[in-house]
């Protein structure tokens, strides 16, 4: 990795969204609107709009190590966003790009299920991401369905303290379950930090929209983002948390296609 020359630099890898309000156009945004020069390693191609996706196009994974390769050996990363990776061969590309170039500040999003329903991750892939990916993470960001999936239980809202824990037993420095998918009236976030053992809760309230598309992915690059910045994993996290809220609040009555809308990534820089 090249020393940083007055640019804070956050790479994604993830999948990309035809309808640019998540996968690595969101990234991106994010990055950008947050003070960091973005970069992006396509881990596949989506076409995709607020009413869904409508097909999946992968990226070869000689190609996802190349694009890793590129930005390591030349520019290198201050953090590093990873979002969608499709498939099993694509897995284990991002996990042996990440080991090799030494990352650091990873943010690991196991998406595997798009905001409109539709599935991310091929069946077959869930161990290999559970077993490669998650031990590669500075900091998890599941949300609820997710962090079941990756334990193999039915739901972890009874107890997430113990999800939390259970997750980092995997191997992630820091988990981060994200409570978009409760129907309180706060959206409540949970962190736990593995070295310390210590648990913060972060609450916000609960914005009523239809305008949720990338919400996750905003979320988890946001965190990267402030990483790269130099923030402390929880000091990260809560402002990252405040963003996508602002993100969304400013979002909320934005119509943008007949679905799920995105949030306004640059709500502070457009002038209307």
């Amino acid at each position: 990795m090249t020393a940083s020359s007055g640019y804070r630099r956050a790479l994604t890898i993830a999948g990309s969204d035809s309808g640019g309000g998540a996968g690595i156009q969101a990234d991106l945004k994010t990055f950008a609107a947050l003070g960091c020069y973005g970069m992006s390693a396509m881990t596949a191609l989506t076409a995709q709009n607020t009413l869904g996706v409508q097909a999946i196009h992968p990226v070869p994974p000689a190609f996802i190590t190349a694009q890793i390769d590129s930005v390591f050996s030349d520019i290198g990363a201050d953090a590093t966003k990873v979002g969608m990776v499709h498939s099993v061969p694509a897995i284990a590309a991002v996990a042996a790009g990440l080991r090799v170039h030494h990352a650091a500040n990873v943010v690991v999003d196991p998406v595997m299920v798009a905001t409109s329903g539709d599935p991310l991750l091929e069946p077959d892939a869930l161990d290999m991401l559970r077993d490669v990916l998650v031990p590669a993470a500075t900091v998890l960001t599941p949300n609820f369905p997710e962090a079941a999936m990756l334990l193999d239980v039915d739901d972890v809202q009874s107890d997430i303290d113990d999800a939390c824990r259970a997750l980092a037993d995997l191997g992630a420095d820091a988990v981060l379950i994200k409570g978009g998918h409760a129907s309180s009236e706060q959206s409540v976030d949970v962190l736990y930090l593995s070295d310390s053992q210590h648990f913060t809760r972060f609450d916000a309230p609960r914005i009523n929209t239809d305008n949720t598309h990338g919400t996750g992915d905003t979320l988890s690059s946001a965190i990267a983002a402030h990483l790269a910045r130099g923030a402390a994993i929880a000091d990260a996290v809560a402002d990252a948390k405040a963003y996508v809220t602002q993100a969304l609040q400013a979002g909320a009555n934005r119509p943008l296609g007949a679905g799920h809308g995105p949030v306004h990534h640059f709500y502070d820089v457009w002038d209307d």
